[in-house]
């Protein structure tokens, strides 16, 4: 039986060594595809961290800016108004 099993393997060396070669190269891949995904999700991890930070910060400086923009459209609505009525009157027509 031995004498059978060294036979074979010495009559299909290369396939043993294909086979082989094949695991070797299936292991590295799922090593380089799981070193990729832990990468990945490092990136996330930190993008998620420190994003909602600046995402925070963004939106906070956008809630001002629109403040700001409300009120100068209610002087300039406030400014339109009294124009308007002081027109109307020298023209004696009523709004």
């Amino acid at each position: 039986m031995v004498q059978e099993a060294k036979t074979w393997i010495r009559s299909n060396s290369t396939l043993i060594y294909f086979l082989i070669a094949q695991f070797i190269a299936i292991g590295a891949g799922a090593a380089s595809i799981l070193a990729y995904a832990v990468k990945l999700e490092t990136r996330v991890m930190t993008m998620e961290t420190r994003g909602a930070e600046y995402t925070v910060a963004r939106m906070e400086e956008m809630k001002r800016r629109i403040t700001i923009l409300e009120t100068q459209a209610a002087d300039n609505k406030r400014s339109i108004d009294r124009i308007v009525d002081v027109m109307t009157k020298r023209l004696n027509i009523s709004p």
